[in-house]
């Protein structure tokens, strides 16, 4: 491996300090390497341009934290280029390397002593809206908007009725997510290499909602149902966080496993569960 390229949060990495000296370690080794920052003030998910990025890229590495990863990796995920992530936020799921370990990690990259995961990832888009579906690699969440008031969600899996939630919202979380707001949630902890879909309510008004594990070739859709007379409750869709669809009572969203799934670089030889402990540990 000698191609590679640096997406970076510039608000992680002030003046590019660590990208640079990162970039200079690996043209010493004979490497090739761009860097390329975020534009997160833009609000749309979008975190750099595709363009910059070269086709023949062997790696990215992706520096700033979970957040930073989750975005590089689904506007990359057309490219299928393996990724690996430097934390420089706080607990750092998805982040393998840390600013301390990355030099030894470039040295084992350049010899190819790597291994690549593959992780599934969501697209949802709303039942005849017309518009382009939105990737997610942790979860797609449907939750309240402008009023603090219980959502009526009707679920239906592949095409027959599941249940009915009066919940603050609902979500739909990959494996990877698992550790996200899915746990917060009540939702299972899932081995991130596996291929099966976690839906969870979130605060249900129900003693008896639990998280339901689907199969990842399986078809959800959420319907946002009437809980009053006026039938003006609205709801919004957030992907990985980013809030990008708006729901009103009728408007049914569909959500499947992509297409496409991404690649992530692995150098150490820790179980998830002894990464799970370790930072689970605070």
């Amino acid at each position: 491996m000698r191609k590679f390229m640096l997406i970076t949060n510039f608000y992680k990495d002030r003046d590019l300090a660590l990208s640079k000296r990162i970039a200079g370690y690996i043209r010493e080794k004979g490497g090739t390497v761009g860097i390329c920052t975020n534009n997160m003030d833009e609000g749309d998910g979008q975190v750099f341009d595709l363009s910059e990025i070269p086709r023949d890229t062997e790696c990215i590495l992706v520096l700033g934290g979970d957040g930073t990863l989750i975005r590089a990796a689904t506007g990359t995920q057309e490219l299928q280029i393996p990724l690996i992530g430097v934390n420089m936020g706080t607990l750092g799921y998805l982040c393998e390397l840390e600013e301390a370990t990355v030099f030894d990690a470039l040295d084992q990259l350049f010899q190819d002593n790597y291994t690549t995961e593959e992780r599934i990832m969501l697209s949802a888009a709303k039942v005849g809206g017309g518009e382009d579906a939105r990737l997610a690699l942790n979860d797609i969440v449907i939750h309240w908007t402008e009023f603090m008031s219980l959502l009526r969600l009707y679920v239906y899996v592949n095409g027959k009725p599941l249940n009915t939630y009066e919940a603050d919202g609902i979500l739909v979380a990959t494996p990877t997510g698992s550790t996200g707001y899915n746990i917060s949630a009540g939702g299972p902890i899932v081995e991130p290499k596996a291929r099966m879909l976690l839906l969870t309510p979130i605060n249900a008004h129900d003693l008896n909602a639990r998280s339901i594990v689907l199969g990842d070739e399986d078809v959800i859709e959420i319907e946002i149902g009437t809980r009053r007379y006026q039938a003006d409750e609205k709801a919004c869709v957030s992907f990985d966080g980013d809030t990008v669809m708006q729901l009103q009572v009728g408007d049914k969203v569909r959500i499947t496993r992509a297409s496409n799934s991404i690649r992530i670089c692995k150098l150490n030889n820790q179980s998830f569960l002894e990464i799970l402990r370790k930072k689970m540990q605070r």
